[in-house]
């Protein structure tokens, strides 16, 4: 039954109806945080299957000179905008080296949610006091808007845990399209790639056994119900991973134990699921060397060099534009 009014409250209202009313159903992953989701993706970082996480924060620490001498351009101050900034583990490898080197810069960090900012801004301030931090709060292709008309400053993106995964290969190229249109020629962007690698690890990094990941995944009806008056069973609901080692491509579904209806009253919505249906939630890409090239020449950006681990399960990226 559709909605008496087709007025929503937020974007989410908007884009919960719109999945869960399509053929077949979907939902964003970027509605899976929130205080909860927050917490439940630190905890996935912390889970040794994640290599993701170790294996960029290894790649930082082991080449943080190197990589803050490119930031640092010729000495001038510049601006560190970073993506889905989240904790900030990571990223204050490289902030500490900024301010051990005496380099005239500020942070901002952006992320679609207020409470990874807070959290974040709170942890700055204690450990790296000297860090001049401006927080902006918003999804990714409204802040690269914001980054476009920011001051006159050189500019840095960081975009790190390979979240351009989240995209298919012609929303990738869009994205990148964005962020080249938000850099001048001196900028830089630093961005994390996942490389492709034996499947069964990357099957375990988005299926763990404690359930963890399943967890997060379900979320987005746990907020659904707190946030719109769902009556989402997540038992009746299975966390189901799948990954393709040709195209890169890994999935997550939500799928539908039995048939049954879920009602949502904010949205005036009864949701009919049959036994065995899917909710798509979210894709993991995983990349090559090829296939990055390729993306970057597609969105009018050059690869300027790229950091590794020795195994090259994972690579971090410089474009210029």
């Amino acid at each position: 039954m559709r909605p008496k009014t087709t007025t929503f409250s937020s974007t989410f209202e908007q884009e919960v109806f719109e999945g869960l009313t399509a053929h077949p159903k979907y939902l964003s992953s970027k509605y899976f945080y929130d205080e909860v989701g927050d917490k439940l993706f630190q905890d996935i970082m912390a889970m040794p299957e994640y290599y993701l996480t170790d294996c960029e924060f290894n790649i930082l620490e082991a080449n943080k000179a190197e990589i803050v001498d490119l930031f640092s351009g010729d000495g001038e101050s510049f601006s560190l905008f970073e993506l889905g900034a989240g904790d900030g583990k990571k990223t204050k490898i490289l902030l500490r080296h900024l301010v051990e080197r005496n380099i005239p810069f500020d942070y901002r960090p952006i992320d679609i949610s207020q409470n990874a900012l807070d959290q974040l801004e709170a942890t700055l301030h204690r450990e790296i006091p000297e860090v001049v931090i401006n927080p902006l709060q918003g999804t990714y292709f409204d802040t690269l808007r914001d980054i476009g008309n920011s001051n006159g400053r050189r500019k840095v993106i960081l975009f790190l845990g390979s979240n351009i995964g989240n995209l298919l290969h012609p929303q990738a190229v869009e994205f990148l399209k964005n962020m080249r249109d938000a850099i001048n020629t001196d900028d830089l962007i630093f961005m994390g790639f996942d490389q492709k690698k034996n499947p069964q690890t990357i099957l375990d990094a988005y299926n763990d056994k404690t359930g963890i990941t399943e967890a997060f995944n379900k979320n987005i009806l746990a907020r659904i119900n707190k946030e719109m008056g769902g009556n989402f069973d997540l038992d009746q609901f299975l966390h189901w991973e799948v990954y393709d080692p040709q195209t890169g491509t890994a999935k997550s579904y939500l799928v539908s134990k039995e048939k049954q209806m879920v009602w949502i009253e904010s949205l005036d919505l009864e949701v009919p699921f049959k036994r065995w249906e899917t909710i798509h939630t979210e894709i993991s890409q995983k990349y090559d060397d090829e296939v990055v090239a390729w993306l970057a020449g597609e969105a009018g950006l050059q690869i300027a060099t790229s950091f590794s681990d020795e195994e090259e399960n994972y690579k971090d990226y410089v474009f210029t534009k």
